[in-house]
C-alpha cells in the first residue's frame, strides 16, 4: 500500500469540534485534538522493555563498528547515500545505487530530477547532523530547515486547510490538524517532549516522537523524509549514535503495510504497545544489518588495499584507496583535485587499476569513467 500526502486547497468547514470521546474516529475530520506526549498509559511493558534491551545492544554494536572506520566521511557517504536513496524511494522517487554514484561523478546541472531529490535528502541529513553536533536542540526551526533543504524551497508550516492523507485507492485515511497557530502549538509541545529529560527509555521515546511528528504533518510536502531524519538526529542527541548511519528507511519500505497500519491504530485505537514494538524491531534489525554492511565494505577496502600493494605498489596511497571508495565512479580529474596524481599520471593510474582488476572502465558520451563495481554491488546487494 502506498500512501502519499496530497495538498488540496478548498473551503472546508471547521467541524473538528464534532469529534467526541464516544464517537468513532472520523478520518475526514482534522485531528485538531491530537493530544500532547506522552500518553497517560504504561508504555514500558515487559515485551517493550525486553525489546529495548535488544535494540540498544544492536545500536551499541553499530556504534562500535563505526569507530573501526578511520575516515568516517566514508562511513557517512556509504550509509547516508543509501538511506537517502531508499527514504526517497518511499516517496516514489526512485533511482538505483549505480545511477546515484554515476550521477555524483557529473556536474550538478547534469543530474536527473530523482537524483537531485536524493542528494537534497543527504544535504538535509548533513544540515541536521551539523546542528546536533553543536548541541543545537531539535526544534521547530530545525525541522523547517530540514524540510526546506529536502524540497529546495522555503518551506513553511501549513497555513491553509484541506490537507489529506490518501491511499492508492484515493481514499482518505487521515486528516492532520490544521491552522498554523494550532500546528505550531503542537510542534512546540513536541519539541519540549524531545528535549526535556524523561524517565522513558529513549528508544520508546523515539517511537512516540516519530508518531507525533507524522500525525502533526506540519508541511505540505516532505514530512516523511523530515520525520525519518529527526529519528536519526534524536539518536545522536541521546548519544546512542555518533554518526547518522542508521539505515532505517529500508526496513520501513519492506514493512510499509505494518508501518501505516501501526500509525492508524495509534490514532484510532491508542494501540501504543504494538507501535513501539514495531519501531524497536526496526531499530534492532536496521542496526545489525547496517553494521554488517559496514564491516563488509571495510573488508573490501582491505582487499583492494592488498591488491594494489602487491600488484601495483608504486600506485598505492591511503588517499587513493579512500577515493575509490568515496566516488565509486572515478574520473582522471578526481585524482588531480586530491593531489594524488597529476593529470597525465592520473590516466596511467586508472588504467593500471583497470588492468589489475580493481576498476572497470566505460565511456558515456565523451566521458571516461573508472568504476569500483565491487563497491556498488556490495552497497546494492540487498536491493
Amino acid at each position: 500500500m502506498s500512501i502519499a500526502s496530497t495538498y488540496k486547497s478548498y473551503n472546508q468547514p471547521n467541524i473538528s469540534n464534532n469529534r467526541y470521546k464516544n464517537m468513532p474516529f472520523d478520518r475526514q475530520i482534522p485531528y485538531n485534538e491530537l493530544p500532547p506526549l506522552p500518553p497517560h498509559i504504561d508504555l514500558e511493558t515487559k515485551p517493550v522493555l525486553k525489546k529495548c534491551i535488544k535494540a540498544a545492544s544492536a545500536l551499541a554494536e553499530l556504534k562500535g563498528v563505526g569507530d573501526q572506520i578511520p575516515n568516517q566521511t566514508l562511513l557517512i557517504r556509504w550509509v547516508g547515500l543509501q538511506e537517502a536513496r531508499v527514504s526517497s524511494e518511499i516517496e516514489n522517487i526512485v533511482t538505483t545505487t549505480d545511477e546515484l554514484y554515476r550521477s555524483l561523478a557529473d556536474s550538478v546541472d547534469q543530474l536527473n530530477p530523482h537524483t537531485k531529490e536524493v542528494l537534497h535528502y543527504q544535504d538535509a541529513l548533513k544540515r541536521g547532523f551539523d546542528a546536533v553536533q553543536t548541541d543545537r536542540p531539535i526544534t521547530t526551526s530545525l525541522m523547517v530547515e530540514i524540510a526546506s533543504v529536502i524540497k529546495m524551497t522555503d518551506m513553511q508550516i501549513r497555513k491553509l486547510p484541506g490537507t489529506k492523507i490518501i491511499n492508492s485507492q484515493n481514499e482518505i485515511v487521515y486528516t492532520p490538524p490544521e491552522g498554523e497557530t494550532l500546528i505550531r502549538d503542537k510542534l512546540r509541545d513536541l519539541e519540549s517532549f524531545i528535549n526535556q529529560k524523561s524517565e522513558l527509555d529513549p528508544l520508546v521515546k523515539l517511537a512516540l516522537i516519530h508518531y507525533q511528528f507524522e500525525a502533526i504533518h506540519p508541511f505540505t510536502d516532505g514530512n516523511g523524509r523530515t520525520g525519518r531524519i529527526i529519528n536519526i538526529l534524536f539518536l545522536i542527541q541521546e548519544k546512542l549514535l555518533k554518526l547518522p548511519v542508521l539505515y532505517m528507511s529500508k526496513y520501513l519500505i519492506e514493512h510499509r503495510n505494518e508501518y501505516y497500519s501501526g500509525l492508524r491504530e495509534v490514532t484510532e485505537e491508542a494501540k501504543w504497545e504494538s507501535w513501539v514494538l514495531y519501531i524497536l524491531d526496526a531499530i534492532e534489525e536496521t542496526a545489525r544489518k547496517t553494521a554488517s554492511k559496514i564491516l563488509s565494505i571495510r573488508s573490501l577496502m582491505d582487499e583492494v588495499t592488498h591488491e594494489i600493494r602487491t600488484k601495483a605498489s608504486n600506485l598505492y596511497s591511503r588517499e587513493l584507496v579512500e577515493l575509490l571508495f568515496y566516488e565509486a565512479y572515478v574520473k582522471n580529474r578526481f585524482l588531480e583535485e586530491r593531489n594524488i596524481a597529476k593529470r597525465q599520471t592520473a590516466s596511467v593510474y586508472l588504467k593500471k587499476l583497470q588492468d589489475i582488476g580493481i576498476l572497470t572502465s566505460t565511456k558515456i558520451g565523451r566521458e571516461n569513467y573508472y568504476i569500483n563495481r565491487r563497491l556498488i554491488n556490495l552497497l546494492a546487494g540487498d536491493d
